[in-house]
Formats: structure tokens, C-alpha cells, sequence
């Protein structure tokens, strides 16, 4: 094991699937020659050159539906959105091509591709880069959408997706790009749609994923401070979506809260809550609560953005809500 950064866990994983697969290719805005927007390519055109690193004009849809025609002809194409936000600029040919390719021609063209880039609030940069698509693109038959929390995650489930033969469209977060963690030497894989037990406990589950496992790690510590054992879930996720291991640990706490940075609308933390009390109606002592965004364009002002996104308070007091203290 050795300690490196979440930009430097996926350009490991991106590194080590071009070396093994000469079929698989990095497209984007400013992934060569800048060597990344955020320096998670750094140093990739220098090793596989411009035919295998290619930078591309301000065209997302243009270069997303290049993506996808190279891999419904055999190539393996890890599309980069600078923010998933510029996706909206592409999603013709995620969902209207890559998502239904497999179906559309009956099993005789797949569309093995990446879509990869950050998610999510930044800090301040107001409404129309802070959003979050998780549940537009989850919503989709046909695509794999994971969003780590951290980097051992993060390489081993870019690795995966980058070997799955549908498309995956792979959220990250600016925020993240510099937290370290620990990540093995050796070569490994995590499934896709395999979600991870973070902390064990028996007082409540608390389910999240992406980088707002920060904030359900702590409020699980201050909880455990006032001797509530909490369990936390990282989805890693959220489509496919892990229900059996939230299940189960709902039936052993019996008390559930949903931690998601979205709207509240249609949210995945929506179909948690629907899968809950589908599965396990009888073992819950109280409904679950989820801790969204507020319903409303995030703003640049910061005291705003803390005030709308989910935090430790709110989701504390979610969890004091649910155990009947309040």
C-alpha cells in the first residue's frame, strides 16, 4: 500500500488499461497537451502519444459521438467532460446512442465506453456548474453509473468500467481530485454495483456515496460520541444499485437515512427510500429521512451554498428525528 491522490488513482487505473489494451483511448478537452483540466492525465501523452490521448475542441457533442462510434467499431474510448455539467451538451449520444446500441441493433453492436469527468458542487461557481446528474443518467436503461468517494475506489471501479462492455458513465468531484488515500502496488478490481459497509453499527444506517461520504463518515463520528452506533454505506453505485446490502442492514437497524448532494426530486435517495420500505416495512421503527440539496439552483455566496447542501448538522439531526430524540 502506498498513499497518492485521487487524480493519481485514476490516471493509475487509465495508465495500466492502455498499457494492457491497445484498443483503449483518452478524448477530451485539454487531456493531452495541458495534460488534464484537473492533472488526472498528466504525463499520458508523453507515454501513448497523440493518436491515444487526444485533445478535442469545445465540442462536447461532437467528440461524445465520435466516442461512441469508435466503440461500436471495436475501440474502447474513455470520453473526459471537463464537468459533467457540459455533458448536457452530449446527452443526445449518451442516452439517444451509447445507453441503446445493444438493444436498437439486437445484440450486434455493444458500446464499451467511459464517460468520465467531475460532478457535483466545486465551491463557488454558482448554478450552471454545481449540479448533479447522478439520477438523470441512472434513470437510463442501458448505462453503469458509479461515483467513488475515495481513491481506492476510484481506481479499482474506473478499471472495471473501462473493461465493461456497456457504457459508464463515471462521476468524480474537483473537490476530491487532491485527497489522498490509501491504494494497493498490486493490480486489483472492485464489481461494479457492489456497494461497501464503511463503518458497522446497530443504531441507524446512514447511505451515501461520492463525496458526501465525508459528511455521513462524520456525522457518524459525532454520533459516536453521544453513543449512537451509526452504519455507513457507500454506494459506489447507483446503477446498478446495491438494495440487498442497504436491506439488510436496515433490517438490522431499523432506522434509515439517505445522504445524497441532489435535488430531492426523483433523487436516487427517492428509490432508496422506495426499495426501504418495499423490502423491509416491517423492520423499520421510524420512515426514512432523506438529506438532500434544497430545491433550487445552487448560488455563489458561500454562506448560501453551505446553507443548501447536505451537511453534518442536518443530517444529525435526520438521525435524532428517526431514533425518536427530537
Amino acid at each position: 500500500m502506498r498513499e497518492i491522490q485521487f487524480r493519481e488513482a485514476l490516471r493509475e487505473a487509465m495508465n495500466e488499461e492502455m498499457r494492457r489494451d491497445p484498443k483503449v483511448y483518452l478524448m477530451g478537452e485539454e487531456v493531452a497537451e495541458y495534460n488534464g483540466a484537473y492533472k488526472v492525465s498528466q504525463g499520458m501523452l508523453d507515454e501513448f502519444g497523440p493518436e491515444r490521448v487526444i485533445d478535442t475542441p469545445i465540442a462536447e457533442l461532437g467528440f461524445a459521438g465520435i466516442g461512441v462510434g469508435s466503440a461500436m467499431n471495436g475501440l474502447r474510448p474513455i470520453i473526459e467532460f471537463m464537468t459533467f455539467n457540459f455533458s448536457l451538451v452530449a446527452i443526445d449520444q449518451v442516452i439517444n446512442s451509447a445507453a441503446k446500441v445493444m438493444s436498437m441493433s439486437g445484440g450486434q453492436y455493444s458500446c464499451p465506453i467511459v464517460f468520465r469527468g467531475p460532478t457535483g458542487n466545486a465551491g463557488m461557481l454558482s448554478s450552471q456548474h454545481s449540479q448533479n446528474f447522478e439520477n438523470w443518467f441512472a434513470n437510463t436503461p442501458g448505462l453503469k453509473v458509479v461515483v467513488p468517494s475515495n481513491p481506492y475506489d476510484a481506481k479499482g471501479l474506473l478499471k472495471s468500467s473501462i473493461r465493461d462492455n456497456d457504457p459508464v458513465i463515471f462521476m468524480e468531484s474537483e473537490l476530491m481530485y487532491g485527497d489522498k488515500g490509501q491504494v494497493p502496488e498490486e493490480e486489483y478490481l472492485i464489481p461494479i454495483g457492489q456497494a461497501n459497509i464503511v463503518r458497522e453499527g446497530n443504531d441507524v444506517t446512514i447511505v451515501s456515496f461520492g463525496k458526501i461520504m465525508k459528511v455521513a463518515l462524520a456525522a457518524a463520528e459525532e454520533l459516536a460520541k453521544n453513543g449512537i452506533s451509526a452504519e455507513v454505506i457507500d454506494l459506489r453505485t447507483v446503477r446498478p444499485i446495491d438494495y440487498p446490502t442497504v436491506i439488510n442492514s436496515v433490517k438490522k437497524t431499523n432506522r434509515c437515512v439517505v445522504v445524497e448532494e441532489a435535488w430531492p426530486l426523483a433523487a436516487i435517495s427517492s428509490e432508496l427510500t422506495y426499495n426501504i420500505q418495499r423490502h423491509a416495512f416491517d423492520y423499520l421503527d421510524a420512515p426514512v429521512i432523506r438529506v438532500n440539496s434544497m430545491d433550487l439552483p445552487l448560488p455563489y455566496a458561500p454562506t448560501l451554498i453551505e446553507a443548501i447542501l447536505p451537511n453534518v448538522k442536518r443530517t444529525l439531526q435526520a438521525v435524532e428525528t428517526v431514533m425518536y430524540k427530537k
